[in-house]
């Protein structure tokens, strides 16, 4: 009977002799594992290529290569795969070369099954304390850095290496994207990456109160209430949708920025103050000043150090870490053992417009959560709307072939939102005629 510490675990055997390989094969796939098997160096490589294997029992002695030589490459391709090599000549130099090239362990030919069972046991329990390990220093690298922003696509990245370098200079900041970005996630990642960040961090939404309520909360009233900016201290203040500020409140607004100074109410006399400010809009500023809503002056004072907070749908490949985590925080509020996502799940996460952006993408993996009967997120456990919301990734391993099915889907989307193939051409940042060749190669209909 099968281990059950065995099942779902993969194993590759690269083996020039026929009868060996074949025969490793039937022992293990009957100790309960998957097992792909490859005669060659070539070979091998592909198969890694294609998939991820958990273990490798490489010979030393290969027709087209040195098995330990084979091992470094493997450990390039898949650095969480460990590897048993065998050989039929052990001698000290090549055991030590084997060691040093990153193999777990060493067998001799011929390999006693009861032996190999054994290795495999310790293999396993030392690879999940090996997993578990490269797991804590993550969530520690993440506590080092920005905690709460999950995610390493390559845009994220960039936008995290602005906010370090804008962070540390204390200045105020403006953050612009859609809702359901988490801007005031990032803004309070600017204040703990700040030289303040033991001090308060204090944010109050612009529309949600009446102009007089507002102002009395962040300035303060003579004898009465201190205000945000007082009691901010040498902190930061945020600023939520800055756009819907009363135009009058923008005037006091900007008095805090050009001289550190506000006006509480009822008094006769200006307070100093020394918080830091970080605004966010989901509006654009510069048609608000157009059009009279937006204080010219204090437009160009927040402009200055601005940064723009990506939606989601320019960094689909944060999707996967995205669902582990609110996968994992939803099911331990819930109570629930939910462990993971289906790959046609995270395929149909990941072919979604995002309108609402990360806040949307929780509130779908809530509903999975609750929805869940099993330990894996299926398709049906999203939200009925979700699912209409686009077109599956297609179900290959061919990066290639699912780059060209994303490429065409975007590109479609862009042009039934802007018919003006010039304009359309501008937001993908390709040339006119290189867009009308992407027509053309993609066979898009319009």
């Amino acid at each position: 009977m099968p281990d059950p510490t065995f099942l779902t675990k993969s194993i590759l055997i690269v083996e020039d002799e026929e009868i060996i390989r074949d025969t490793l094969a039937e022992f293990l796939s009957g100790e309960g594992f998957e097992v792909g098997t490859a005669s060659t160096v070539a070979e091998a490589l592909k198969l890694v290529r294609e998939r991820d294997f958990d273990i490798g029992i490489c010979d030393v002695q290969l027709p087209d290569g040195d098995g330990v030589q084979l091992l470094r490459r493997l450990h390039r391709l898949n650095p969480g795969m460990f590897v048993l090599i065998i050989s039929a000549y052990a001698t000290v130099e090549n055991t030590v070369e084997a060691f040093t090239a990153g193999a777990f362990d060493y067998l001799i030919k011929p390999v006693v099954f009861d032996e190999l069972t054994n290795r495999l046991k310790r293999l396993f329990s030392f690879q999940n304390l090996y997993l578990e390990n490269q797991r804590l220093r993550k969530d520690l690298d993440r506590r080092g850095g920005f905690e709460q922003i999950i995610g390493s696509s390559r845009v994220l990245q960039d936008t995290l290496n602005t906010i370090r370098k804008v962070a540390a200079t204390n200045s105020n900041v403006l953050l612009v994207g859609e809702t359901g970005t988490g801007k005031e996630l990032f803004a309070r990642e600017i204040h703990m990456a700040g030289p303040h960040k033991e001090e308060k961090f204090l944010a109050v939404n612009c529309g949600t109160r009446p102009p007089e309520v507002l102002e009395a909360q962040l300035f303060g009233v003579e004898d009465g209430q201190p205000g945000i900016f007082r009691t901010a201290g040498n902190g930061t203040v945020f600023l939520d949708e800055i756009a819907q500020l009363p135009l009058g409140t923008q005037s006091e607004l900007l008095r805090a920025i050009e001289y550190g100074e506000i006006m509480p109410a009822g008094a006769s006399e200006t307070v100093k103050v020394t918080a830091r400010i970080i605004a966010a809009t989901s509006r654009d500023l510069m048609r608000e000043v157009q059009e009279g809503q937006f204080a010219e002056d204090l437009f160009y004072r927040m402009d200055g150090v601005k940064i723009r907070i990506p939606p989601l749908r320019e960094r689909l490949d944060d999707i996967p870490e995205l669902v582990e985590y609110f996968m994992s925080r939803h099911s331990e509020t819930m109570g629930k053992r939910v462990t993971g996502a289906t790959s046609e799940t995270i395929r149909t996460l990941m072919a979604a417009h995002w309108k609402g952006n990360v806040r949307q993408l929780d509130n779908a993996i809530e509903r999975a959560v609750m929805m869940c009967e099993v330990d894996e997120i299926q398709p049906q456990d999203l939200p009925p709307d979700l699912l209409g919301l686009g077109t599956s990734l297609p179900d290959t391993d061919d990066l290639r072939s699912a780059l060209r099915h994303y490429e065409r889907l975007h590109i479609t989307r862009v042009l039934k939102q802007c018919p003006d193939k010039k304009e359309a051409a501008k937001r993908l940042k390709l040339g006119l005629s290189s867009l009308y060749r992407k027509i053309e190669e993609l066979k898009i209909e319009l």
